[in-house]
């Protein structure tokens, strides 16, 4: 279903312009832009090109202006690093993923006992450092940081005939 446009006056363009000019906030300036030229009828395609955003981007931004006006354009994003842990937290805390199981620093607690697992891993920082990060990405990207890949079960085919692995792990013993 196709919407009609919401064309600018010559008052809105005009501000909007004059915010760009003024702007010194990149992202700010290009919300300015893009509203601007979507709303003086220029089409979409030519629009994302130009500024390089997304359409349901364009089409937020030019809602938000429809709403609240140029303070809707503004980018409240706070930006800067967002890392709960400092280096040397990180580097001690890999020496201890390389050192010790989850079961020597968790006991009971830990999910696996041999390998570092997100909940684990989630479980001793939170203890060691009173930290909480909100995705398992996060732990994710903390277990790299500390030198750990991820690893995946194997998968088992169904067609595996346990007598053949037998055999062959014989074979391998005997070699």
């Amino acid at each position: 279903m196709s919407r009609k446009r919401t064309l600018l006056t010559a008052e809105q363009a005009t501000e909007l312009q004059i915010a760009y000019d003024q702007c010194s906030n990149g992202n700010t300036k290009i919300r300015y832009l893009a509203v601007r030229l979507y709303g003086t009828g220029m089409a979409t395609s030519e629009i994302l090109s130009i500024v390089g955003c997304s359409r349901s981007s364009l089409m937020n931004w030019n809602r938000s202006y429809q709403q609240m006006g140029i303070a809707g354009l503004i980018d409240k994003r706070a930006g800067g690093n967002s890392a709960k842990l400092t280096p040397h937290q990180v580097e001690h805390l890999a020496d201890q993923l390389e050192r010790y199981t989850p079961e020597q620093l968790l006991g009971a607690d830990a999910v696996s006992a041999h390998f570092w697992t997100v909940t684990d891993l989630a479980r001793l920082v939170e203890r060691d450092y009173d930290v909480v990060y909100d995705s398992a990405t996060s732990y994710r990207t903390l277990l790299k940081r500390c030198g750990l890949s991820r690893q995946r079960p194997a998968k088992q085919y169904k067609s595996r005939s346990e007598l053949k692995v037998m055999d062959f792990e014989e074979e391998l013993e005997k070699n």
